[in-house]
């Protein structure tokens, strides 16, 4: 991936230890320049390192949503939506950009009309009165997957929720 000099690459080791067993993620907000942000998920903890950057931190279990976008004067150049579980210490995990140390990668979509479809779909959940952070797995993949292909992907549903839910009890 050739990445752009003006969009930050994220420090190696920003304040934030990794031995807090927390997933950290860095956020950049310089208005209509750099916007990264958190569309959900429970925050554990936040550091704010200047006015245009903080690191939030999810504990292990947790599924956030990452949203990544950068423009220049020419309109938008990136963006990108990731829906990670943040892993336990010890467990494999994949690497994300301003991400530390990564997470279970559960959607990762690319270019603004798909992110847009994400965005519109956790909407539509939340509409329903189910929390985005209580989706099953199985939905984010099967959105990610469809996404990929061009295809139409299946709306989640409250009847899917609860399948959910019940097969989450007997499993834990």
């Amino acid at each position: 991936m050739t990445t752009s000099p003006h969009i930050p690459q994220g420090d190696q080791n920003p304040s934030a230890s990794l031995k807090d067993n927390l997933t950290h993620v860095e956020l950049t907000w310089i208005k209509k320049k750099i916007e990264f942000w958190i569309r959900f998920g429970p925050e554990a903890e936040e550091q704010i390192l200047d006015r245009r950057r903080r690191v939030v931190s999810f504990r292990p279990d947790s599924v956030f949503a990452f949203v990544r976008w950068a423009a220049n004067d020419h309109g938008t150049i990136i963006s990108w939506i990731d829906i990670v579980r943040a892993v336990v210490a010890g467990e494999p995990y994949q690497t994300l950009p301003f991400v530390r140390p990564g997470g279970e990668i559960l959607l990762r979509v690319t270019g603004w009309p798909k992110v847009e479809q994400v965005l519109t779909a956790i909407d539509a959940i939340e509409a329903l009165g189910i929390e985005a952070i209580e989706v099953a797995p199985d939905h984010w993949r099967h959105l990610h997957n469809r996404l990929a292909v061009n295809e139409p992907f299946r709306a989640y549903s409250r009847e899917q929720h609860r399948a959910w839910l019940r097969r989450r009890e007997v499993t834990t």
